[in-house]
């Protein structure tokens, strides 16, 4: 293995997301970032519209853990779990493959969806938008056999049947219509297309026990569970490590694809990393996603605050409209950035670092610990809900203050 290879996989991790997150915001205290200015004072705010919105939705504080499971209730009826009660599983293996296939799919296609789309529920004819959209859209198409190349095993994702997904398919499952536009349509089709692509392509992990299909790590990761545990930061690893090459156009160090990852000139290192800045948004949402699979399948995970809070617009949202991040720039609230740009790039670093210290205080106020209220509850609480509300709050269309131009594969 050459340097510059051992020095991408150092980036696939969930530590060195945490570790420059952290250098990232310690720039930002000695106020030498160039696009953001940072006041820990305005903090608090940020915890207790946290809280507020925690207390909100979970009375009792008995609060699930931040994943796309939660996407498919509606209403209080959880669609997914209402399907898994109605099939006949062989085994609990079996049962998990397809969860995991289900929750792939469906995070992929979670990247945001812009202000103006929203989602036609058939079951109770109402108008969904953003992320809640997505996951029922995402599973009408699950249910309905869209990623499956087997007629009679529409609940799974498959590699043929991902690698044959159209645009076109993709677009009316989301009902996309000149009228209904949705952020990066076709960004969307063609990364499930790379998954499928990149399934098909090592069998050795995702064939083990079936056909090759994103559910098929589960398999690998059951393999990898010592005593039925599974430390939680070690399925993002896996994640990283075998899904690298789905991601279109993006940096690679040494031959290796490195995803979410992107340049910002503050973290200087003294090794080939130096400027590189890994957050691994949609690739951690993944991992909390599979964490609820793994145990109904048996498997205990463990260490779930080995993962980050995710670099996303609502989380990042929540610092920038309470204050704790302000623009340098002011001008810059009204300008669009690429989401590779080192403004971006900042404020979604600061973000992941941010969401560490939130946590800690909303822990202090609830006298409650990481063990009993780890940061995907307080992910779930919490500030994603505190993030929306307060956008909703200050601007019309709920927008995030950050204005971001996306493929729909970032987050």
């Amino acid at each position: 293995m050459t340097p510059e290879t051992a020095a991408a996989y150092s980036l696939l991790n969930a530590q060195a997301v945490r570790d420059r997150a952290h250098r990232m915001l310690a720039i930002g205290l000695d106020d030498k970032l160039p696009n953001f200015r940072v006041d820990l004072t305005r903090l608090l705010d940020a915890a207790e519209r946290t809280l507020a919105a925690t207390r909100k939705a979970y009375p009792t504080l008995d609060v699930p853990f931040h994943s796309r499971w939660r996407h498919f209730v509606f209403e209080g009826s959880d669609r997914w779990a209402g399907i898994d009660r109605a099939t006949q599983w062989h085994d609990p293996a079996v049962q998990a493959r397809a969860a995991f296939d289900l929750a792939m799919v469906s995070v992929l296609l979670d990247a945001g969806a812009g202000p103006r789309w929203h989602y036609r529920d058939p079951a109770s004819g109402k108008a969904i938008g953003r992320s809640e959209g997505l996951a029922l859209a995402s599973l009408d198409m699950f249910t309905g056999g869209a990623f499956s190349s087997n007629h009679d095993k529409p609940l799974q994702a498959d590699a043929e049947g991902l690698m044959h997904l159209t645009n076109d398919a993709v677009r009316g499952g989301f009902q996309v219509s000149g009228t209904n536009p949705l952020v990066g349509v076709d960004g969307r089709a063609d990364l499930l297309r790379r998954l499928g692509a990149c399934v098909a392509a090592k069998p050795e992990i995702f064939a083990i026990n079936d056909v090759s299909r994103p559910g098929g790590l589960f398999d690998h990761l059951a393999a990898l569970a010592n005593g039925k545990t599974l430390p939680a930061a070690t399925i993002l690893s896996e994640l990283l490590l075998h899904f690298g090459s789905i991601w279109p156009s993006r940096l690679t160090l040494g031959g290796v694809p490195l995803g979410d990852c992107w340049r910002h000139p503050a973290l200087t290192t003294a090794d080939a990393t130096s400027e590189l800045v890994p957050l691994h948004k949609l690739s951690q949402w993944l991992a909390y996603s599979l964490i609820e699979p793994l145990q109904r399948a048996g498997i205990s995970v463990t260490e779930i605050d080995g993962l980050t809070g995710l670099a996303e617009y609502r989380n990042g949202g929540l610092f920038v409209d309470t204050g704790v991040l302000t623009f340098r720039d002011p001008a810059d609230a009204a300008r669009e950035h690429d989401v590779g740009s080192p403004l971006v790039v900042e404020w979604r670093a600061l973000t992941v670092a941010l969401l560490d210290r939130l946590a800690d205080i909303i822990r202090q106020k609830l006298n409650m610990d990481a063990g009993t209220l780890p940061l995907a509850k307080v992910l779930e609480g919490g500030t994603w809900a505190a993030g929306r509300a307060i956008a909703r709050e200050l601007r019309s269309d709920g927008s995030p203050p950050v204005k971001v131009i996306s493929d729909g594969t970032v987050f």
